[in-house]
């Protein structure tokens, strides 16, 4: 490392993340220790350490009031903290297995940044006007229901690979490609959403977009390499894949997720006024989009980076399809 930030965890130069995610070839070597010092908490943290924005990016007042666009934004941000918190527990046990110093680095600088975004999202609550002293219990109460049925199932099919299991390439393809693969696709959408709304919002879900570009990309190297090394692991790792999509195929995440978007739509409709024709993706107006179009717009990314990334690895991109869609 030079000093300079990488072109890609630079807060004004680093793509979006799907662009990201699709494009960029990067590996544990260049990813390590170092890199995470300079380029990511000198880089895309500067001057956003604490609350992940910067302090020029503030919360609007209307965010603070009772309604239902503040009410979709506590559930997504409660939600995604919680997540991310199971995240970073999980990630020790990749720390621990993790079969070289790179993939030891790279792994401990991963549950850096989930820990990160759990206590960025946790924060922001506060910003809105949640209370900091019952916040923990505020959040387990609010995310009960979602964290039994879909963060439960997911975690323990997590663990039992990289746990009980010790299958460190298996356990990078559920993070990176089951869990990440299916839940980054969503984060941009956060992005998209809150931007023309809260300079707060979306510079917190811009900085975790980063994060997560980095994390996928880093992931699918790693398992490149792995399978070409050892050809005989891929049936293996096709059966993890496989298994995967069917653990989200049983989970009820679209339930969760359309009831916040509704709510979102609710309070969209509220302040129109202030987002008038910004689009949330190219001839879209925001405006005219609704719950179901913004969830399936979701869906659709994640097949898109799906397809780029099996390519990437080699693999066959209609191992993720579901059983009996074509989906």
């Amino acid at each position: 490392m030079t000093g300079s930030v990488a072109p890609e965890a630079d807060w004004d130069k680093a793509p979006g993340l799907l662009d990201g995610a699709k494009e960029l070839t990067l590996g544990p070597e260049e990813c390590n220790l170092a890199y995470w010092f300079t380029s990511v908490a000198q880089g895309t943290l500067r001057d956003r350490g604490e609350t992940g924005h910067h302090v020029d990016a503030t919360v609007p007042d209307f965010l603070r009031e009772p309604g239902p666009l503040r009410d979709a934004l506590i559930l997504e941000f409660g939600f995604r903290s919680l997540s991310e918190e199971i995240a970073t527990r999980l990630l020790g046990h990749y720390v621990a297995i993790a079969p070289g110093i790179p993939e030891l680095e790279f792994y401990a600088t991963q549950l850096i940044d989930e820990a990160r975004h759990a206590r960025v999202f946790r924060n922001h609550l506060v910003e809105l006007g949640m209370s900091a002293d019952t916040l923990l219990a505020d959040i387990d109460d609010m995310a009960a229901d979602y964290r039994k049925r879909v963060l439960d199932p997911v975690e323990n099919f997590t663990l039992d690979i990289v746990r009980d299991q010790a299958d460190f390439p298996g356990a990078v393809a559920v993070f990176a490609i089951v869990i990440e693969g299916v839940l980054a696709p969503a984060a941009e959408l956060s992005e998209r959403k809150w931007t023309p709304l809260s300079p707060a919002t979306g510079e917190i879900s811009r900085g975790t977009a980063i994060d997560e570009i980095r994390h996928l990309t880093v992931a699918s190297t790693i398992l490149r390499d792995h399978t070409a090394r050892h050809p005989e692991y891929r049936p293996r790792l096709l059966e993890i894949l496989r298994a995967g999509v069917q653990l989200w195929d049983e989970v009820p995440d679209r339930e969760f997720v359309i009831h916040r978007e509704e709510l979102f739509q609710q309070g969209m409709a509220q302040h129109a006024d202030r987002i008038g024709d910004y689009e949330i993706w190219p001839g879209v107006r925001m405006l005219d989009t609704t719950p179901d179009q913004r969830y399936d717009m979701a869906e659709r990314w994640t097949d898109e980076m799906a397809e780029s990334r099996m390519a990437y690895m080699g693999l066959p991109v209609d191992v993720l399809s579901s059983p009996g869609t074509g989906t």
